[in-house]
């Protein structure tokens, strides 16, 4: 539980960790952002860390001339295609295996096929799409893979989802992010990145399951 509070406390107060952190170890904050974006996008497990808050904040910080924009957003971006890769591998090494097991209580055939023709069919724009709604976005490649979406079109998808989503997020927080009314009601904004894009993938699947 304190670990989960320590957590909840990190991602709400991103701004103010990233500051200290920069006063104290200057330059190593960048290895540090690598690592949160990389883990965040690239390990199912780890869908929790920071995200869009985070590209925000840093942006900010660009904006206060505490870190630089071209190295920050260069460096995220190489981390967010990175980690979706790393993340669509790990499902497509382990596909193939789980599909041996045919159908069992982890394993259903049909359920396969049907996850592999609607990545064909739709698989593109979810991958974009799912860069801006957290938890999403950290299933959403491992899916790909275990679905056997191919490699190049995944990797198209994935660079063009993750330019998007670094560079603007990262160029929002650098032009608003050090506004007076922002500063203010930054945790509320905090709140919003997190729970908005996900209440609309919520909103979006319980329709698609109301109209099936």
């Amino acid at each position: 539980m304190d670990l989960l509070l320590q957590l909840l406390d990190f991602i709400l107060h991103v701004d103010r960790y990233l500051e200290a952190f920069v006063g104290q170890y200057g330059a190593w904050v960048y290895a540090l952002l690598f690592v949160i974006i990389f883990v965040e996008t690239g390990l199912v497990v780890m869908p929790f860390l920071p995200g869009d808050s985070l590209l925000f904040i840093v942006g900010a910080m660009c904006g206060a001339e505490l870190m630089s924009l071209p190295l920050a957003m260069g460096l995220l971006l190489v981390a967010a295609i990175l980690g979706d890769q790393t993340n669509y591998t790990i499902g497509r090494y382990f596909g193939p295996k789980v599909f041996k097991w045919e159908d069992s209580r982890f394993f259903n055939r049909q359920a396969f096929l049907q996850a592999n023709a609607f990545y064909e069919k739709y698989g593109g724009i979810t991958i974009v799409l799912a860069r801006f709604m957290p938890f999403i976005r950290t299933f959403v490649p491992f899916v790909a893979g275990v679905a056997e979406m191919t490699r190049s079109k995944f990797t198209l998808y994935n660079v063009v989802g993750g330019a998007i989503w670094v560079v603007g997020l990262t160029l929002v927080g650098y032009l608003f992010g050090n506004l007076p009314f922002v500063q203010t009601h930054l945790s509320k904004i905090i709140w919003a990145l997190i729970l908005v894009p996900g209440l609309i993938a919520v909103a979006g699947a319980w329709r698609a399951r109301k109209a099936a």
